[in-house]
């Protein structure tokens, strides 16, 4: 049986990154992404993954379309044996936390904890019925601001404890079932989404506020998940990897 991973959030960014990485190890992918099958996003990315991928619309806030979907992929590349949590949104606004809208704040929540939570449900459940093997496994990106405090963009970082949080159960529920499940917590990394605040965080990142006094690239993210999805660290079920430079290490 080949290997299918679903990469949500693929088509850009550290989702492209992983999936160009499975693609290389002989992963057929399906990605997703809320914009149209034109955007040039999409367009690159395909080209960049090969004929074994394919795209498939979906905004993650929409759960009722979520079975449609997983039946889509299915009936055009087979069974998903490997599922990415990686398509998130950032706070709309950032500023004083205390000024927080209901709309901003249920905005990311339904995406990144609500539409992520159903997406991976239907997904487990579909996994449950299947043979196991291939080696089956599901991993959640989340992000440094799991742990760290930002007060100027607090749904965030309470979408990403959350998240956090929702790797662990999905860990223990399905431990007995032989499928991995994993954490892989980014810190500060380079992609369209941290370009704004790049001139603020370089000084401070070669300054040591991370001690590799780097960015964090999506390749060393994907270099990260993908010993998870192969099965070498079965056993490792329910870690949390940091992909950080030491960022999250506590410092005297």
């Amino acid at each position: 049986m080949s290997r299918l991973a679903l990469v949500t959030g693929g088509q850009r960014g550290i989702g492209l990154g992983i999936a160009r990485s499975l693609a290389a190890d002989g992963f057929r992918l399906a990605i997703t992404a809320e914009v149209a099958p034109d955007h040039p996003d999409v367009t690159a990315a395909l080209g960049d993954l090969g004929e074994g991928a394919s795209y498939h619309r979906h905004d993650q806030r929409n759960i009722a379309d979520i079975d449609t979907l997983l039946e889509r992929i299915e009936a055009d590349a087979g069974p998903i044996t490997t599922f990415v949590a990686n398509a998130g949104v950032p706070a709309r606004i950032r500023g004083d936390m205390l000024d927080i809208t209901h709309e901003d704040y249920a905005f990311v929540q339904d995406v990144n904890v609500k539409g992520a939570f159903f997406l991976a449900q239907s997904v487990a459940r579909r996994m449950l019925g299947r043979p196991a093997e291939p080696y089956r496994s599901m991993v959640f990106i989340t992000s440094a601001s799991a742990h760290l405090v930002s007060v100027d963009r607090a749904e965030y970082c309470i979408s990403k404890a959350a998240a956090s949080m929702m790797a662990q159960l999905f860990a223990v529920r399905l431990a007995g079932e032989g499928i991995g499940v994993f954490e892989v917590r980014p810190g500060i990394i380079e992609t369209q989404m941290t370009r704004p605040v790049a001139g603020a965080y370089t000084p401070r990142i070669e300054g040591g506020l991370v001690p590799a006094k780097r960015w964090g690239t999506v390749e060393d993210v994907a270099a990260a998940v993908l010993p998870l999805v192969t099965g070498q660290m079965a056993f490792s079920q329910g870690a949390i990897i940091p992909v950080d430079g030491a960022l999250l290490t506590p410092r005297l």
